[in-house]
């Protein structure tokens, strides 16, 4: 990719001057259509990342139906119905974290942590869940929002962050191993693969489980808050 420097270079000389005086004549209209061309690449509203609302069901159900429907990254065969899809969510933000990336009001993906098991001594362990929408892959938007959602997490008390990834030993039109490489940027290590668990699309898949520490293990801990605690002493 062409850097800002080299781009206002590019953007900045006699030979794309005289393109734009013939294409678009003179004048302002020219002026106008240059300044356009070169902060239109440059200038990007910026992204924001905010908690969701039920509200926003409909938007995210579209983005997971493509992973339900071209790829074995979710195990799921069918895509829930809408009703289905927001019972999900009320259920995750009874307690947890579930937020939404958006730029000038298009949702980008989300992204929420659910509880890891329902045993009691696994409180301050949580499974994070990241889907972004396919034309939004690529841009640092699951950065940004993981690194929120692992903010909160981290007030709330949470030690333990787990992430369950569709793995494969031979990549397909399906499956790749993108999503292990990003946890692995993003500070996860491999602790368990589950050979062949997953059957879709007529082929077998496998399963790892990947970890990240977000705080340390003390021998007297404090329960877990909620997110709704943590948005009640006005934390972002």
């Amino acid at each position: 990719m062409m850097k800002r420097k080299g781009l206002l270079a590019f953007f900045n000389n006699r030979e794309f001057d005289k393109w734009c005086y013939v294409y678009f004549d003179t004048g302002l209209l020219y002026r106008y259509t240059k300044l356009l061309i070169i902060f239109g690449g440059l200038v990007r509203m910026a992204i924001t990342i905010r908690l969701a609302s039920l509200d926003d069901a409909k938007a995210l159900l579209d983005i997971y139906r493509y992973y339900v429907e071209e790829t074995a990254i979710t195990f799921e065969y069918d895509v829930p119905s809408l009703e289905e899809f927001t019972a999900r969510m009320r259920t995750i933000m009874a307690f947890y974290p579930y937020l939404v990336a958006e730029e000038d009001g298009k949702i980008l993906g989300y992204a929420y942590a659910s509880k890891f098991h329902p045993r009691a001594a696994y409180a301050w362990s949580a499974e994070a869940t990241v889907y972004l929408d396919k034309a939004a892959r690529g841009k640092g938007v699951g950065r940004q929002i993981y690194g929120k959602l692992e903010d909160y997490l981290t007030q709330m008390g949470i030690l333990n962050l787990n992430a369950c990834i569709a793995s494969t030993d031979v990549e397909d039109a399906y499956l790749t191993n993108g999503s292990e490489k990003f946890h692995r940027a993003l500070g996860y290590q491999l602790v368990g693969k589950f050979h062949d668990s997953g059957y879709k699309f007529n082929r077998w898949y496998d399963m790892i489980w990947m970890e990240k520490m977000l705080g340390e293990h003390e021998k007297d801990v404090q329960p877990v808050k909620s997110i709704h605690e943590i948005i009640k002493k006005g934390v972002r």
